[in-house]
């Protein structure tokens, strides 16, 4: 199974929150391929300069260090863009989406927002 996980549920991971179950857990590392989009490290770098948000540690190295593959966004995902349903305006959860669908990834997310889209989810 690939699976392209959401920018919180990268922290999560890492934080070793209680919003992931053990059976999330699981499922994350048992992938044979656990993505994480260039997109959330755009996210999660917004979030930081506006003072929302802090790490320890780069969020390059916590992809790293978690043993999950960078995902860089490329063309074949922003041309999937346009066909989306509008069902909510979050530019990096489109992104996502767009990706997951593009690459034939499960995304991992508890953001209900992406319940619509055409693309397995796997809900924290």
């Amino acid at each position: 199974m690939k699976l392209l996980l959401d920018t919180h549920v990268v922290l999560w991971w890492r934080q070793d929150s209680a919003h992931l179950t053990s059976t999330i857990r699981r499922t994350v590392a048992s992938a044979d391929e656990v993505l994480v989009s260039a997109a959330s490290g755009w996210e999660v770098a917004i979030k930081i300069g506006a003072g929302k948000l802090r790490l320890a540690h780069s969020f390059a190295w916590m992809v790293n260090e978690s043993g999950f593959t960078e995902l860089p966004v490329n063309l074949a995902h922003t041309e999937r863009l346009p066909a989306l349903p509008r069902h909510h305006r979050d530019p990096f959860d489109r992104l996502l989406v767009a990706q997951a669908q593009a690459e034939g990834a499960t995304l991992v997310t508890h953001n209900r927002q992406f319940t619509p889209y055409d693309v397995p989810l796997i809900w924290t």
